[in-house]
């Protein structure tokens, strides 16, 4: 029994104790009494038919006994069922959690026992570029409504391997779910992702680790060190009809707000597009959600080419649809420039934002409006570069002004 439960069932004992003691002093004065108080009427009524004494005529010591006889009982009673009420309360209902009040689902397949879904499409949706991880594919997966999820949730991808330490099956990889809760398809019945091949190659880039023995790559025979990413791989390589082990789902901060006329402002670089996708599919596309949004939805995407895109014709779509509730900008670091950045003279996601600056800090302030962020680490910082000098004239201290935005649950961050 938790401490609490036992608390109250002390208390109630004690106080039981106490009642029948005033009872047996009360007594003194009006033991013989015409009509008997309800207290008094108590132990007989306890007895039943056997006990037909008069309680007029009961002793003193008789009804003072009989009086914390019957308040134990009822104390005890009422303890079984307090404890009763604490051991349910303490039990988790498996494969769900409550956040916010809501019971949303929560890994209901795990690593030990992945559910096991099938590739029904896997399409490649970036072109090639001058870096070697150029490679994105969206891919959407068959779970026949065993894996239930909502908007803003990850799912777990199991590869064969072996991963960087030899072990097979790989450990589990995470990845956002970019697809709203009927999938794309909306029968309920599917999950998407959207995945980047991860490529490192000495010499292109970052690279200090590799799985490929010198001289054996196809792509990069020459390279002394090559690293493929062992479940992105695995992804992107799926052919429709594989199977694919799946866990989760997971994850509650990236959420939608339940407020319908909420605004959104939304900042993520390459796949961490795939949050909103999710959210934006359910705010502005799916039969059985559309048209419930009131509010504003903004959002930025930050990528290295214009061949990077992703999902740019569905956005412009979108935002044509929804001229009043939907606007999306990009940054395309590699061909956009930018005097404002005086690292490299590109242009980043918060250098976009500050084309719109002023009109985007009179949404933050709102407390309406929820802030999210998926992708590169940066982006924190890149939000501070954005608003902070303005917060500043208005006399808020920056860290302060966050620490508020967290504490209102209106501050989503998943980045990497």
């Amino acid at each position: 029994m938790s401490t609490t439960c036992e608390s109250s069932t002390v208390k109630m004992v004690v106080a039981a104790s106490a009642t029948a003691g005033l009872l047996a002093v009360s007594s003194q004065q009006s033991f013989v009494s015409v009509a008997p108080t309800q207290a008094q009427r108590v132990p007989t009524l306890l007895r039943g038919s056997a006990g037909q004494e008069n309680p007029s005529n009961l002793s003193l010591g008789t009804v003072a006994g009989s009086a914390a006889l019957a308040m134990g009982a009822v104390a005890a009673a009422t303890s079984r069922r307090q404890a009763t009420v604490c051991r349910a309360a303490a039990v988790k209902k498996k494969g769900v959690r409550v956040v916010e009040g809501k019971e949303i689902p929560w890994n209901l397949f795990g690593p030990k026992a992945p559910y096991k879904g099938e590739c029904l499409i896997k399409d490649t949706v970036t072109d090639r570029t001058p870096l070697p991880n150029w490679e994105t594919c969206h891919v959407v997966m068959k779970h026949d409504g065993n894996m239930p999820y909502i908007e803003g949730q990850s799912i777990g991808v199991i590869a064969p391997g072996p991963d960087k330490k030899g072990e097979s099956p790989a450990k589990l990889r995470l990845y956002s779910i970019a697809s709203s809760a009927p999938g794309d398809d909306e029968t309920g019945k599917t999950v998407s992702l959207i995945v980047k091949r991860v490529l490192e190659v000495e010499g292109m880039g970052w690279c200090n680790h590799s799985n490929v023995e010198p001289g054996t790559d196809k792509e990069y025979p020459d390279a002394k060190m090559v690293y493929r990413g062992v479940c992105s791989s695995h992804i992107c390589d799926l052919k429709v009809g594989d199977d694919v082990l799946l866990t989760g789902p997971t994850g509650a901060e990236m959420l939608l707000p339940e407020d319908p006329e909420s605004n959104v402002i939304m900042m993520a670089t390459g796949t961490g597009i795939a949050p909103f996708r999710s959210h934006l599919r359910h705010l502005f596309h799916d039969k059985v959600s559309k048209g419930k949004f009131k509010g504003l939805a903004w959002m930025f995407l930050g990528v290295p080419y214009a061949a990077s895109l992703l999902y740019d014709e569905e956005w412009k779509e979108m935002q044509a649809a929804n001229p009043d509730q939907f606007r999306y900008d990009y940054a395309i670091s590699n061909e956009e420039k930018c005097d404002i950045n005086k690292i490299n003279g590109e242009m980043w996601v918060q250098h976009k934002m500050m084309m719109f600056k002023e009109e985007l800090w009179a949404l933050v302030k709102d407390p309406k409006t929820h802030i999210y962020m998926c992708g590169l680490k940066g982006m924190e910082s890149g939000f501070a570069e954005c608003f902070q000098d303005l917060a500043e004239k208005e006399g808020l201290v920056w860290t302060e002004f966050t620490k508020s935005l967290k504490k209102g649950k209106r501050y989503h961050v998943e980045v990497y």
